[in-house]
């Protein structure tokens, strides 16, 4: 019989795992606004998706609709007004990207600016309640380099 690999072929070791009220909509969305690739769906009861999984550039992205009887919702169900977790896209014209995520219905929550970190960066509210950062790396800086220009960025508290 032969070995398997612990970590399929194409994932990483860390993916994350979305709760989507109609995940199959956000399938749509993703591909739409991010270029997703759908890799495989696992229809459950009534239709939802007890499991399913996208692409986002080189990286994996699970999804599963929302089963609140199991505890499993999404952050629009849950009314958070605030993102305890953000997804970080780096792409190579964050720019476009963000315009791309705003055309298909993301709503800009931080517009795209020149960081003290050397990226360009900006933040999306998808319509399934999930943040995401999108950056472009503009400029690579020593973690001195970084120190020193957060002492002069705006709104700085140090």
């Amino acid at each position: 019989m032969p070995k398997v690999k612990p970590i399929p072929e194409g994932m990483h070791t860390l993916t994350p795992h979305l709760v989507c009220a109609n995940a199959a909509a956000a399938i749509e969305f993703y591909q739409r606004a991010f270029g997703a690739e759908e890799v495989m769906r696992v229809p459950g009861p009534e239709g939802k998706l007890m499991h399913a999984q996208i692409r986002i550039g080189d990286s994996a992205l699970m999804l599963v609709d929302e089963f609140p009887d199991w505890g499993c919702l999404g952050p629009n169900s849950l009314k958070l007004s605030s993102a305890p977790v953000t997804l970080n896209l780096y792409v190579a014209d964050a720019d476009a990207f963000l315009a791309r995520a705003v055309a298909a219905g993301a709503e800009v929550t931080m517009p795209l600016a020149d960081m003290f970190w050397g990226d360009r960066y900006g933040q999306v509210k998808d319509p399934f309640g999930h943040h995401w950062a999108i950056a472009t790396h503009i400029r690579d800086m020593t973690p001195a380099e970084i120190a020193e220009a957060m002492k002069q960025a705006p709104g700085n508290c140090g």
